[in-house]
């Protein structure tokens, strides 16, 4: 594609980042093809090369209107078009540039902004968030449906974590939400990785990725929880922890890029480097050992529906990990249509897009339940709290699986 951008913005980072993008669409179209919102849509500025062309116009010069921010909101951040583009575009990059871009140009109406703000303020905070879900799990039974069913029943972890040292560590992030609404989760990835040998170390002075604000606009925002986790997992990092294990598939990648998020920053990228080196997804870190040795109770091909979350499949492009440990520790996994498309949770997009979310939700439910699974088994929170409160099934987090074969 060829380009056009003014000298001044081709001097900075971003600018010379986006060109080099933009330089490497070449209009094809395959991207429409996967792309969720456009298979909804039909509308061109709702696929990826619609809104490649409404960012390179910004840059260009042209001033962005509030379609132009409508477009790049609707769109899910799933990456779906990245695996299928066979010119290698980094859209995702290119949409974090146009979102700041067209953020800091286009004033929002009052409540947008108000909603957008009270997100910033409250999802990323475990101390604030917390007291506010046990408020609305408290008075749920009292409330209308339509909120009734945004407001996930409570879950607890009655089950004692293990105590005992190991010589090899690794830490854990433990997030923002996760911990609130399925605290069974990571206390699951605590005991298999325990039974495998591995201590789990955590950090109550990490937490939230940084990607709910990246992904509002509010990328300086982001930065400062990056730079605070750094902080918080350094020591243990000096210490040699093999790795920084994560059980949301949604903020594994955000911590992958956190080298060349604070690649500027002369304080912080080499840490920040280090820590992108360290940061794996649970699958990558179970699959690289021998469950096997530690199964007390097979499953008994009980089934299983596994929705792969855009982040676990598109972003860090791990594809059949997880299937392999579910089968190796004795379920059988149904087949599902239609795989790559977005559960439509895609962090607070569910919130901010609720009619094509609850589209793409009510799509994706169908294809999980058509096999007749038991339970639809997931690797991220927001995705399993987007399919929960609507299935015929349990929806569980895998390494919930995989900890109830090991108990």
């Amino acid at each position: 594609m060829q380009t056009s951008l003014p000298k001044a913005l081709l001097e900075t980072a971003s600018g010379m980042q986006a060109d080099e993008i933009l330089r490497n669409c070449v209009h094809c179209g395959f991207c429409n093809a996967t792309c969720p919102t456009y298979q909804l849509t039909g509308d061109e500025l709702d696929g990826p090369r619609g809104r490649i062309y409404l960012i390179k116009q910004v840059l260009e010069g042209n001033s962005p209107t509030d379609r132009t921010q409508l477009h790049l909101d609707r769109c899910l951040t799933c990456r779906a078009c990245e695996t299928t583009c066979p010119s290698g575009v980094d859209y995702h990059r290119l949409l974090d540039i146009g979102r700041e871009l067209v953020e800091k140009s286009v004033p929002r109406p009052l409540h947008t902004r108000f909603i957008r703000r009270a997100l910033r303020l409250v999802l990323p905070w475990p101390a604030r968030f917390t007291p506010l879900l046990r408020t609305g799990q408290l008075l749920r039974p009292l409330m209308p449906a339509v909120i009734k069913e945004k407001i996930p029943a409570r879950s607890k972890d009655t089950r004692p974590r293990p105590q005992q040292q190991h010589a090899r560590s690794v830490l854990l992030l433990t997030g923002c939400v996760q911990d609130a609404l399925s605290p069974q989760i990571n206390a699951a990835a605590i005991r298999v990785l325990d039974a495998l040998g591995i201590q789990t170390i955590t950090r109550s002075n990490s937490g939230c990725c940084g990607a709910v604000s990246h992904h509002l606009g509010a990328t300086d925002e982001a930065r400062g929880f990056m730079r605070r986790n750094i902080d918080a997992w350094w020591p243990d990092i000096e210490q040699g922890v093999e790795a920084i294990v994560i059980t949301a598939s949604g903020c594994a990648p955000m911590v992958k890029d956190y080298g060349e998020l604070l690649a500027a920053d002369a304080a912080y990228a080499d840490k920040a480097k280090r820590v992108s080196e360290l940061a794996k997804d649970i699958s990558e870190i179970i699959a690289a050992e021998s469950i096997t040795t530690v199964i007390k109770q097979a499953a008994d091909n009980q089934k299983i529906a596994f929705h792969s979350p855009c982040t676990l499949q598109h972003a860090q492009r791990i594809n059949g990990c997880v299937e392999q440990i579910l089968e190796q520790a004795g379920y059988t996994l149904t087949t599902v249509a239609d795989g790559h498309l977005c559960c439509g949770s895609a962090g607070t997009y569910s919130i901010l897009q609720p009619e094509l979310s609850g589209r793409l939700r009510d799509n994706k439910l169908a294809t999980l339940q058509a096999g007749q699974p038991d339970m639809i088994a997931t690797a991220n929170i927001g995705c399993l709290t987007q399919l929960a409160n609507h299935a015929n099934v349990p929806v569980k987090h895998w390494i919930e699986c995989l900890d109830a074969s090991i108990q």
